[in-house]
């Protein structure tokens, strides 16, 4: 069963704030959450996130994501960096001109907070592996 959870619509400066990381949970705006998600640039946020294979992660699993044609997509590739893009998304992500950052979840919250402010940025998170 997907559920949808919609916050508070946020955007510019007010995007959501990732607080912390440790394996198999991420509190966004204080709030936890122990299933992977997708934060998408319109602030909504998609949990639990399941990808067509596990560890992979392909153009279905980010089409809507991709559809916003965000400037960035940060990938959180979990604790250990496990989860890794497959060639053909990659090939995608470049031909629309999307900057992909493909990093373990506890570098890419960081590098979500910091580029989510100012970039027209969406962001997918595999918090476990």
């Amino acid at each position: 069963m997907v559920h949808f959870i919609i916050l508070l619509k946020k955007t510019g400066a007010d995007m959501h704030v990732l607080d912390s990381y440790s394996f198999g949970r991420l509190s966004i705006d204080g709030k936890p959450f122990t299933q992977d998600c997708i934060i998408f640039p319109d602030g909504r946020i998609l949990c639990p996130w399941w990808r067509k294979q596990g560890h992979r992660i392909e153009i279905v699993d980010l089409e809507e994501l991709i559809n916003m044609q965000p400037d960035t997509i940060v990938a959180g590739t979990g604790y250990s960096g496990l989860m890794q893009p497959t060639e053909d998304l990659s090939r995608l992500l470049v031909d629309k001109s999307i900057q992909f950052i493909a990093e373990p979840t506890g570098e890419a919250i960081q590098t979500y907070n910091k580029l989510s402010s100012s970039n027209n940025t969406g962001a997918c998170f595999h918090l476990t592996c």
